[in-house]
């Protein structure tokens, strides 16, 4: 076998271009006679839009063209992807989302008009000249104040501001309400899951053109999926037939969710360069990412945990508010409900679960999956009510858990999925070492004596990681397929080429398929390439997003290369004069089993495009096969963390001094690139917990506009991680046995950082129960002082 296969810590190979300058992303992207676009966005956040004059603007320098609302009036409006119904089997209100707003504003940086000029700077220049004229009307900000009778509307054609009453499971609501009744012992928490604006490295970048001699739109834009991109912009905003329509997205710089959907500027690019009839391009700034990039979170919640007088979990209720913003973005709709709500047993064995989730329109940006997507709302939920109650009981947090984690699998769980392999008991063990609880009451008094509170968090999570199956997904209201795909191209000489429908932008895509490929084969995983990201050349697949990308992406192109590899195996048989069964595949060798006669993998691939010596009558030349994945069921990652921190009584600043993190991912296939991915994770889920948190004043003004006012987390604000996934249970319905690893970190820090300050703020004799996120040194001391 040769170095670099399955398991081996292979270097990131696309690092090299990265770390060099040398990447290629959107903005690096620079056509001929290209435009530039800026936005004009509105500063209100609801209004009548009554008028907006351009005159000033046209005539300034440079100006090629202003468009508004009117221009768009014969074009689609941005498409949700998901339909939820609510519990009576109604569908979700879904208001429509204009590429340019035409009747109303509807929140703060909604654009209101876009100037088209020959540089960058007249295009912004000529926006400043714009005059909207925009009646104010009253914002709805707080979820709760929006559904109240006479509230006013953010859609005046809606019936009300909600989007969605949504009951799961319905059939047992009444089995929980009983066993709440005649529970030894409820606890009940209210949390706020915060709203985030996620910050990738990389600002979104959108580049139309238009080829009039073909009628061929490209669009390059920074996406974590472009055939979703091309599908929705092209069917249903558009009108362009897909064949005639190409989306590239190339190295992306982070997406974190907040690329997945299609925004109203990929759809403005794409229609100004067909109008224009020259490229036209837009590159975002920061400020305007803040608001109009799809934000993250923003749930409010009530959670009951019922016990028996054995302290075993009996049920669990929720009531959650769920912020959609003033539209409905790509995914909304199932963030809150089909991945969250499928969520709340969480690693436990819970007889009954009944999740309430009320859906909200605001005036406030659109919210949207942002990494985790759901399945962080849920962990911050359960494990924090946990915590909660062995408190109140008066047991050991982690010997609670104990009692009640699943223990057999596969397990059904009351809401909906089923576990198909899992050992929490073996995470948590695993936990207990390298964190070294043992000697945490140790650390605590050193932290006394220099006057610090110390405390200690523990979480259990689990995650569902690769959506699917499609069929599943269609009847929960999908309106696309979760399948993945990839075409495998083996060229005369042995080198391979894997165009893959998922898309890399920041996961070592590159470096890790090529392993897989590299591990079946037995050659060097530098005779492969990866390539993604391009709808010309791949096959037509759903991205990378959900952490999906090597338990669908991966498994679709390990059919693919068995079908290169069973190909193979004819030819080489044909060339040794052996039966077919007889062939084997090693180290990039066929052999005759039982002989010493073998054929070099590069002769059999010479002999499939040079066919002098070929079975003709049994196989056709060449050596390309395509296969489409589609899951029969989730991945189920799963792990345990811990975090201590101390808290400064005099301040209340927040330290974390220790965190600790054992995954179960299934198999592994790059363990520096695993541990890459929770490293990035517990910095978002930190983030979050003590830094990170948007906020709007009740006139609908984001308050968190720019870093002066939204605190990202900085290197001094993370801890050295001690990270371990060595306790794997492959996962049994995919060929690979691999779970997905990108979001687990965000998912198990924020509850893991939370219960440590509490615990930290009772050891010091404060008896506080909750701190909302995110738990500042202003939160954290006024807690303090009662």
């Amino acid at each position: 076998m040769p170095d670099g296969g399955i398991g081996a810590s292979t270097k990131r190979r696309e690092d090299v271009r990265f770390l060099t300058g040398t990447g290629n992303y959107t903005d690096d992207i620079n056509l001929h006679g290209q435009a530039y676009v800026h936005f004009l966005r509105s500063d209100v956040a609801h209004g009548t839009l009554k008028g907006v004059d351009t005159s000033a603007a046209e005539g300034m320098p440079g100006v090629i063209r202003v468009f508004t609302g009117a221009d768009f009036a014969e074009v689609g409006g941005l498409p949700c992807g998901w339909q939820v119904t609510d519990r009576e089997g109604n569908p979700m209100q879904e208001p429509v989302h204009p590429v340019i707003a035409r009747d109303k504003v509807r929140h703060v940086g909604e654009i209101v008009a876009a100037v088209v000029a020959e540089t960058r700077e007249q295009a912004r220049d000529a926006a400043e000249a714009i005059v909207p004229d925009i009646e104010d009307l009253p914002a709805v900000i707080d979820m709760k104040k929006a559904l109240e009778d006479g509230a006013t509307k953010v859609h005046d054609d809606l019936t009300s501001n909600l989007c969605y009453d949504w009951g799961f499971v319905e059939e047992n609501r009444e089995a929980v309400e009983k066993a709440i009744r005649e529970a030894a012992h409820v606890t009940t928490l209210e949390l706020v899951n915060n709203r985030l604006i996620p910050n990738a490295m990389e600002p979104r970048v959108a580049v139309g053109d238009y080829a009039r001699a073909t009628g061929d739109s490209t669009l390059y834009t920074t996406s974590q999926n472009p055939h979703v991109i091309r599908l929705l912009m092209g069917a249903f905003v558009l009108g362009i037939p897909e064949h005639k329509l190409r989306v590239v997205a190339p190295d992306v710089g982070g997406g974190f969710g907040s690329k997945i959907f299609h925004y109203a500027e990929e759809a403005f690019c794409t229609f100004a360069a067909k109008a224009l009839n020259r490229p036209v391009k837009w590159t975002s700034t920061r400020a305007e990412a803040f608001m109009s990039d799809a934000h993250g979170r923003d749930h409010v919640t009530k959670i009951e945990l019922a016990l028996d007088k054995d302290n075993n979990f009996t049920a669990i209720r929720t009531e959650t508010y769920a912020n959609m913003g003033a539209y409905l973005s790509t995914f909304a709709p199932s963030v809150p409900t089909w991945l969250h709500g499928t969520l709340m047993a969480g690693n436990y064995k819970t007889p009954v679960i009944y999740v309430n989730v009320k859906a909200v329109f605001t005036n406030t940006v659109p919210v949207d999956a942002y990494r985790g997507a759901g399945r962080p709302e849920a962990t911050f939920q359960l494990e924090r009510v946990i915590d909660k109650a062995a408190r109140e009981l008066g047991v050991d947090p982690i010997a609670l858990r104990r009692q009640n984690f699943v223990t057999e699998f596969p397990y059904a769980t009351p809401v909906a999925v089923e576990y198909d392999t899992g050992d929490y008991h073996a995470t948590m063990d695993k936990l207990e070492e390298i964190a070294d609880l043992k000697g945490f009451e140790a650390r605590r008094k050193e932290s006394e004596k220099k006057g610090m509170l110390r405390g200690l968090g523990i979480n259990s999570y689990i995650e569902a990681c690769g959506i699917a199956p499609s069929n599943l997904v269609g009847q929960l209201g999908a309106r696309a397929g979760l399948y993945e795909s990839a075409t495998v191209r083996v060229n005369a000489t042995g080198g391979i080429t894997v165009m893959t429908g998922s898309h890399s932008h920041g996961q070592g895509h590159e470096t890790s398929f090529a392993q897989v490929v590299s591990d079946m084969i037995g050659i060097p995983a530098d005779m492969i390439e990866i390539e993604h990201g391009d709808t010309a050349n791949s096959p037509m697949g759903m991205g990378t997003y959900g952490s999906r990308s090597i338990a669908v992406g991966g498994s679709a192109m390990v059919r693919a290369t068995e079908k290169i590899i069973a190909k193979a195996r004819k030819i080489a048989a044909h060339l040794m004069e052996a039966a077919e069964g007889d062939i084997e595949l090693k180290d990039g060798q066929f052999t005759v089993a039982g002989t010493d006669k073998s054929v070099a993998w590069g002769d059999v691939t010479l002999a499939a495009y040079v066919p002098h010596n070929y079975p003709l009558d049994e196989i056709e030349p060449g050596l390309e096969e395509t296969a489409f994945y589609d899951p029969a069921n989730f991945t189920y990652p799963a792990g345990a963390y811990a975090c201590e921190v101390e808290v400064d009584p005099e301040t209340g600043r927040v330290t974390i001094e220790r965190f600790s993190a054992t995954d179960d991912f299934g198999n592994v296939i790059n363990p520096m690139i695993v541990d890459g991915q929770v490293h990035g994770g517990l910095a978002q889920g930190i983030g979050q917990a003590l830094l990170e948190a948007c906020a709007y004043d009740e006139d609908g003004q984001l308050l968190t506009g720019s870093y002066m006012d939204y605190a990202m987390p900085r290197a001094g604000d993370v801890p050295f991680y001690r990270v371990d996934h060595s306790c794997q249970t492959p996962c049994t319905h995919n060929p690979l046995g691999v779970k997905g690893c990108g979001e687990a970190g965000a998912i198990g820090s924020p509850p893991s950082v939370v219960n440590a300050v509490i615990d930290a703020l009772q050891s010091g004799g404060h008896k506080v129960d909750h701190i909302d996120m995110p738990l500042t040194p202003n939160r954290v001391w006024a807690a303090m002082q009662g």
